[in-house]
């Protein structure tokens, strides 16, 4: 059986690459020969580059991950959507049958590919500057990268590398209880929109998002 189930699984890329620049934050995994490397990191999707696009970010140059080989090493990004505990209280079939038990729902995407480095100054200072200007949109008083003395930013960007991952593959991983009756999924999407942490809200509204295309 293919996993994750095909009821669970989102390939448009048009709606993966909305998730990913909704989320941003992802999880970098490589494999060198000493075993897993890990780093979470902000990311810039570049949809242009490639037919599934490359994620764009930076390392430290103190972290060991940024060594790949000149033709590139696999790796794989994932970013992580709410997520959260579903209560077979929920269901309105319970009544009829009470063999139910509970569930977690989340949604996620993964990305795979090459990962690849580069050190032009240029570039880099361009990430920095979106990556700035994206978490600052929405403060009273924002920040700029100009901000900072030009040549102390400059300095600084000594001590950083920039990373591309050329996506090959790009799944959804929606588990929102598609597998479940209409009844069941509405009484897990008003559990969920009902519960204490806007986490578990907004799987409520993700649910209801799936209800609408089911219509």
């Amino acid at each position: 059986m293919a996993y994750p189930s095909p009821a669970f699984r989102e390939d448009r890329t048009d709606v993966l690459h909305a998730a990913i620049r909704e989320l941003y934050f992802g999880l970098l995994v490589t494999h060198p020969q000493d075993g897993f490397a890990t780093s979470y990191l902000p990311w810039e999707l570049d949809a242009s580059l490639g037919p599934q696009g490359t994620l764009v970010g930076h390392l430290a140059r103190y972290n060991p991950q940024w060594r790949v080989p000149a033709d590139g090493a696999a790796a794989l990004v994932v970013f992580q959507g709410p997520h959260a505990y579903v209560s077979p209280s929920w269901y309105p079939g319970k009544r009829d049958d009470p063999r139910q038990v509970p569930t977690w729902d989340y949604l996620a995407v993964e990305a795979r590919g090459r990962l690849v480095t580069f050190d032009d100054e240029a570039r880099l200072h361009e990430l920095l500057v979106k990556l700035t200007d994206r978490n600052e949109a929405s403060l009273e008083h924002r920040w700029h990268v100009s901000d900072a003395p030009d040549d102390y930013v400059r300095k600084e960007m000594h001590h950083i590398i920039g990373i591309e991952l050329r996506i090959e593959s790009l799944i959804g991983r929606y588990k929102l209880s598609q597998n479940r009756n209409a009844a069941d999924r509405e009484g897990a999407r008003a559990g969920l929109a009902a519960a204490p942490t806007e986490r578990e809200r907004r799987l409520a509204d993700a649910i209801a998002a799936t209800q609408r295309e089911r219509r």
